[in-house]
């Protein structure tokens, strides 16, 4: 196990390389200058000229790249071209938001999918499969800033039950930091739920007809001790990979939802970025997030030998 684990961490490294020298490339590429930005409309060519240099802009992209990953090796992503802080700093200051939002939704997600899943399976036979197929369809397909807005509309304009937008800390109380992202936490979950429980009902039912399930029912077991005790730990086995996948797209910033409810998170920080044209900060973040994903894959892998002791990593 531990040889595996120093496997993949040593993969690592030439992932980050091609997704430094990707988002590099496709950053740097895009229309636009961040010292004129900077300096606004009223900026002469000679003042964009000085800052550019300032700023390193006017070496030869290669030397830019090679400057940027070496520092990137070593832990240091650079410093924003539009507020002088390090970036590594203001990722940490963004992701605690981005954290809190992920965790909420992902356990919201959760205790909707499961138990409707298994729910599902239990009467699979009856008009309530049909039903739970349409809810997973329909959760899956609904847009997140029509629901986002339609959340917002109901709940805090019309009822006034929610704030409208905005993150509070948890240090400061854990119903104004829940109401705050309970609405914003509802929106990705539904999406997610839709996934994980489609996903889950068909691993039940491809387990749910096998030898051993059989010889539990002959045994005497009820029916839910079956699904839950013997159909729903084996069925976990490929949700988990889904429920991976879905934990680090939240953690890497859910771009829409963060923007629509002003929510401070990585998600809000990647758009004010590209609007910025914050190459240091741009550049950071998508490694950041490259690496999340990278990590919470290892963990997936992990798992699977948890969830079932067949699976050994030599």
């Amino acid at each position: 196990m531990i040889q595996y684990i120093a496997r993949r961490l040593m993969l690592l490294v030439p992932v980050l390389i091609v997704v430094g020298v990707v988002v590099f490339a496709v950053i740097h590429l895009t229309p636009g200058d961040p010292a004129a930005v900077m300096l606004g409309e009223t900026a002469t060519p000679e003042q964009v000229a000085q800052l550019r240099q300032v700023m390193g802009l006017d070496e030869p992209l290669l030397t830019q790249f090679f400057t940027w990953f070496g520092q990137a090796v070593t832990g240091n992503l650079g410093q924003s071209v539009f507020s002088g802080e390090p970036v590594l700093q203001i990722i940490e200051n963004r992701l605690g938001p981005t954290v809190s939002l992920a965790v909420l939704a992902s356990l919201i997600s959760l205790l909707m999918a499961v138990p409707s899943a298994v729910f599902a399976v239990w009467k699979r036979d009856s008009s309530l499969d049909p039903a739970f197929m349409s809810a997973t369809l329909l959760g899956v397909s609904i847009p997140n800033f029509w629901l986002a807005l339609l959340l917002i509309l109901c709940f805090a304009v019309t009822l006034r039950w929610l704030p409208v937008s905005g993150y509070v800390p948890l240090s400061e109380g854990f119903w104004p930091w829940l109401s705050h992202l309970l609405l914003p936490a509802i929106v990705l979950s539904v999406q997610q739920a839709g996934i994980i429980a489609r996903m889950l009902r068909d691993g039940m039912l491809d387990v749910v007809y096998q030898d051993y399930i059989r010889t539990a029912r002959a045994k005497g077991l009820k029916e839910r001790i079956v699904l839950i005790k013997h159909v729903l730990g084996n069925a976990m086995i490929p949700t988990t990979t889904v429920i991976g996948a879905s934990i680090a797209g939240l953690l890497g910033g859910a771009v829409v939802t963060e923007t629509v409810f002003a929510i401070p998170g990585i998600g809000q920080l990647i758009v004010d970025s590209i609007s910025r044209r914050d190459y240091p900060v741009l550049q950071g973040t998508v490694l950041f997030v490259a690496m999340v994903y990278v990590m919470v894959n290892l963990l997936i892998d992990l798992a699977y030998a948890a969830l079932d002791p067949r699976i050994r990593y030599d």
